[in-house]
C-alpha cells in the first residue's frame, strides 16, 4: 500500500491477510492491490493455486471459508483469459479479499479448487462454458449453461454467434 495513504479498516484487514499469504508464498503471488471496493492479489504461479487456496481456507488467521463468486474475464489484448475469485471469512474473522488468476486464451487451463470450496464446482463449469477455461482436477468438467455441442465460448469478446443451431435460427 502507498505510504501515507489513508485506507479503510476493511482494506487494512485485507492487507493483513495478504501479508500472511505473501510471507508463505513469496513470488507466487503479486503485490497487494488496495482497491477500496475489493482489495486483491494475483496468483502468478498458477501451479500453486490449490496449495494457496488450502492455506487461505485453513490458516488460523485467514479462515477464508466462503467463496462468494468466481467470475471469468477475457483479456484479448494480452491473449489471456482468467478468473477473479471473491473470498470472505464469513462469521469468523470477517475479512475479504479477491484473487485473480490468468492463463493463455486458447486452450488455457487453471487448477480446480472445487475440492477446497464446493461452490467452485459450479462457478468453474460456468467459466469453462462461457470463456473456455479448463479447470484441471475438476470432478465434472463439462458445460453447464450451453448445450454440450455448442460451438465456441459466448463471453469471449471476439465470439461470433452461430447463425443456426440444429437448423434453428439463433436469435441475436
Amino acid at each position: 500500500m502507498e505510504e501515507g495513504k489513508v485506507v479503510s479498516q476493511s482494506v487494512q484487514e485485507s492487507a493483513a491477510a495478504y501479508s500472511i499469504i505473501q510471507e508463505r508464498f513469496g513470488d507466487a503471488v503479486s503485490a497487494f492491490n488496495a482497491n477500496e471496493t475489493m482489495p486483491f492479489l494475483e496468483v502468478v504461479d498458477t501451479d500453486r493455486w490449490v496449495e494457496i487456496a488450502l492455506f487461505m481456507r485453513d490458516h488460523a488467521k485467514l479462515k477464508f471459508n466462503y467463496m462468494a463468486c468466481l467470475t471469468g474475464v477475457d483479456y484479448p489484448a494480452d491473449e489471456k483469459v482468467g478468473i477473479i475469485c471473491n473470498f470472505e471469512s464469513l462469521a469468523l474473522l470477517n475479512h475479504k479479499i479477491a484473487v485473480k488468476l490468468k492463463c493463455v486464451r486458447k486452450n488455457g487451463s487453471l487448477p480446480s479448487v472445487a475440492c477446497v470450496w464446493h461452490t467452485a464446482n459450479w462457478h468453474e463449469r460456468e467459466a469453462y462454458d462461457l470463456f473456455g477455461i479448463t479447470f484441471t482436477g475438476h470432478p465434472e468438467m463439462k458445460r453447464i449453461l450451453c448445450p454440450d455441442d455448442w460451438e465456441g465460448y459466448p463471453l469471449l469478446k471476439d465470439y461470433k454467434v452461430q447463425e443456426k443451431y440444429h437448423g434453428i435460427k439463433v436469435p441475436y
